[in-house]
Formats: C-alpha cells, structure tokens, sequence
C-alpha cells in the first residue's frame, strides 16, 4: 500500500539536493496535487491517508507530523533504491509531471493556489476532512 509518505520520498528522490526546496508546506501542496490529478484521471486513490483543509491550505496530517521536525527548512528523507518499485506505471507518471509542473513554485505560491480551490474553500472553514470524490470532481475540472 502506497502512503502519502512514499510519495513524498518520490518528490524528494526528483529534486536536486544541492538546490532543494521542498519544505513541508510545498511537499503537502505537492503531494495534493499528485492525489487530485491521479484521481481524476483513474477515478483511484493514490494512497489512503486522509486529507484535512487547514489554515495553509489542504494537509496530510500523518504526513505533517512526520515532517514537522523540519519546519521551514528542506525536508530530508531517507529513500530506499527500491522505492518506486512500489508504484505502478501510472502513478509515476503523474507524480513525475506534478513534480515537473508544480514543483517550480515556492511553497507560498502552491499553498495560495490552493486558497483558490474548491475543495479547500469548501471545508477550510472548520478544518474538516476533504472528501475524496469531492477532489476528483475539482480536479476533472483541471484537466482540460
């Protein structure tokens, strides 16, 4: 079973560490982009953990708190030589292309792309549970 973990270590395994960026918050911005358009394209989950709508846009709470030693620093993470054995053809695909698209902006950027999308603004308010077919239906909207 893939984690919301497993595909940060993927977005990290495709940055350059020398130039890394990628904080928490851009990494919980990053992997809701994964999650949205791999589920708009295979109607799928591309992994389990829940999805909250917080103040800074949508998170992964199991992933924040796995992550939140690192506060506004780059994120390290070990990365087994093995991991994207993990993953199916089409999940590193849309992974690899979020990380190509979406990984040039600052974290601050992402997290206000995301104040501007539905299923945050519609859950944001009481920091509820984002639903997944609620994500699918924004994100088909994206795709074209």
């Amino acid at each position: 079973m893939i984690t919301a973990l497993d595909v940060a270590k993927v977005l990290v395994s495709k940055q350059n560490q020398e130039d890394s960026d990628l904080s928490n918050l851009k990494l919980q911005k990053l992997v809701w982009y994964c999650l949205g358009f791999y589920g708009a394209l295979t109607g799928n989950k591309l992994f389990d953990d829940e999805i909250k709508a917080w103040e800074h846009g949508p998170v992964v709470p199991t992933l924040y708190h796995k992550l939140k030693k690192f506060g506004r620093n780059p994120v390290e993470l070990e990365i087994s030589p093995d991991l994207e054995e993990k993953f199916e053809k089409e999940q590193l695909e849309v992974i690899d292309e979020v990380a190509e698209v979406f990984g040039k902006y600052s974290a601050w950027k992402l997290r206000n792309m995301t104040h501007e999308e539905a299923p945050w603004l519609d859950h944001e308010a009481k920091a509820e549970t984002v639903p997944f077919d609620e994500i699918v239906e924004y994100f088909k909207t994206r795709l074209n």
